[in-house]
């Protein structure tokens, strides 16, 4: 079924939940043997990050190339924090990804020889990102399972249905309660696979859709589940500049891809200032320090493309000249923003979290693979590699359904339904806030001040819950490591540490804070766009 009329709860108890229509959870969907229930706020295949995504997919299946040397690339921009037995089992699976994918109808670029037409990215040693349609991988690869999910009858599609609270019974999941056709339900359940996205609409300047609110994390920690690194946020080196923002600060992404094909950086003399293809967390730096010191920052893709620039990056162009920039004629405006979310629930390689019965995967997971800095294009892979685990996982577990007596939210939380304004606090001052305190530089005084101007609003505003846990995960990390950047600890530790935390565990934190402490969203001792002059960039 997709969209309609929801079965009664009777009609599918014990069937398996996967909250999230993106990539992540079509995966999971399309690749297990169990009836599924489907949740997609949107319309299928529309609003998600991976219908976004632009560069392609990493995969090892060139002349010269393996796993071992994708494992190693991802092992070095992960910066100490990558568990390096989920990194070789996902590089090793990703060669299968590519012709899973392709039997699945997505349909990959090739070159004139009808080999795979591979791109070289940031920080990968060889060419090895396989795209589709050009710059349009995401939408393409979301196109085929989406016709995939929409023909297979064991998958039940709810489209315009959003988690809302993960329901806990003796110490597993019980159920769920879901927004859904102007009201909420509880489905009974005894497995949820969270794959609802990642945090980047948080940010007041983002490349994510503006669903991409956190609200799977609250669930998670809500219901008990330890959160983790949820300081690691990238913030992609180029998203266009010119012309107004969207709906909740969103920008278009100006590709990987593109600096991969020889683009440069430049300012407004034309002169460069970075290694266009140094990891995303030293270039997006690298642009904002570029940016606060009174320079322009464009990205030359002139010479690269030879006047062909919309026959390489069809959708980019499209979004250029919509913005009055011709990029075989003039270079494009660019500026970091909020990009993707390397922390998130805490899980094993087959995505189980700490709560008995909950999964999770896609960017709403740390599985191990990003550590503290994305590797381009591993996120589409570990969506849909990671998605197979867990289906796999589901598969041979043993599903133990409750009978829900009373419906009811966890221990700790109110009722999460009401307006955003009826709740005290706006959510463009939410995303001012946390742009401020955990922007690409971040320091105590400012993650502090935001971590107690949203406690307030926690209990009834995932959003809130979320921005203050990330703060407060930034707090605790006192060294600057991977996308995570402190100018009051600049230098990086010689132990890489994950951070931990539960909801529990956050409220006890923001209780401890002094007291006379301000607390008001719109201070902070450092705006997200200014930077040191000398010195605080991670060495």
């Amino acid at each position: 079924m997709t969209g309609g009329t929801m079965p009664g709860p009777s009609g599918l108890a014990g069937q398996v939940v996967v909250a999230g229509a993106g990539l992540a959870g079509m995966a999971v969907a399309l690749r297990m043997r169990r009836p599924c229930i489907l949740l997609s706020p949107a319309p299928l295949a529309r609003d998600a990050a991976s219908t976004l995504a632009q560069g392609g997919i990493a995969a090892a299946i060139g002349p010269g190339d393996g796993p071992a040397l994708h494992a190693r690339d991802t092992l070095a921009v992960g910066a100490g924090l990558c568990d390096p037995a989920v990194v070789a089992a996902v590089t090793a699976a990703a060669p299968g990804a590519i012709a899973a994918l392709q039997a699945l109808g997505v349909i990959f670029d090739v070159g004139a020889d009808g080999a795979p037409d591979l791109h070289l990215e940031a920080a990968h040693s060889r060419p090895r990102i396989a795209h589709a349609a050009g710059d349009g991988t995401g939408a393409e690869i979301m196109r085929a399972l989406a016709a995939q999910v929409r023909a297979t009858p064991r998958i039940t599609v709810l489209e315009g249905a959003a988690l809302r609270r993960v329901l806990v019974q003796g110490g597993r999941v019980a159920g769920v309660r879901i927004a859904h056709a102007g009201g909420d339900a509880v489905l009974p359940t005894g497995a949820c696979v969270i794959a609802t996205g990642g945090v980047g609409a948080l940010f007041p300047v983002t490349t994510s859709p503006p669903g991409g609110l956190g609200h799977g994390l609250a669930c998670a920690a809500r219901a008990g589940a330890v959160l983790r690194d949820l300081e690691f946020v990238q913030f992609h080196p180029t998203a266009l500049a010119a012309g107004a923002e969207d709906a909740g600060g969103a920008r278009p992404l100006v590709s990987e891809a593109v600096r991969g094909a020889g683009a440069i950086l430049v300012d407004e003399s034309g002169a460069r200032f970075t290694d266009e293809l140094a990891p995303r967390d030293m270039v997006a730096r690298a642009i904002a320090a570029h940016l606060a010191a009174g320079h322009r920052v464009m990205l030359d893709a002139r010479a690269a493309t030879g006047g062909r620039f919309a026959a390489h990056f069809p959708a980019i162009a499209r979004a250029c000249l919509a913005r009055g920039i011709d990029p075989d004629r003039q270079p494009i405006p660019v500026r970091p923003a909020a990009h993707y979310h390397m922390g998130g629930i805490e899980t094993d390689l087959n995505g189980r979290s700490t709560v008995p019965g909950l999964w999770a995967c896609g960017e709403a997971a740390s599985t191990g693979l990003h550590g503290a800095n994305r590797l381009a294009s591993n996120s589409l892979l570990e969506a849909f590699v990671c998605g197979g685990f867990v289906a796999r996982d589901l598969d041979g577990a043993i599903l133990q359904t409750q009978h829900l007596e009373t419906p009811h939210l966890p221990a700790g939380t109110d009722d999460p339904a009401g307006p955003p304004a009826a709740l005290g606090i706006e959510p463009a001052d939410i995303r001012a806030g946390i742009g401020r305190a955990a922007g690409i530089l971040r320091d105590a005084g400012g993650l502090a001040r935001a971590a107690r101007a949203l406690a307030p609003h926690a209990a009834h505003d995932d959003r809130a819950l979320v921005g203050a846990m990330l703060c407060l995960s930034a707090l605790l990390r006192r060294e600057s490591r991977g996308a995570h950047c402190r100018r009051d600890y600049p230098m990086t530790a010689a132990r890489a540490v994950h951070t931990r935390l539960t909801l529990d565990e956050a409220m006890a934190m923001l209780v401890a804070m002094p007291a006379a402490m301000p607390i008001d969203l719109a201070e902070s001792d450092l705006a997200e766009s200014e930077q040191p002059a000398d010195g605080m960039l991670v060495p």
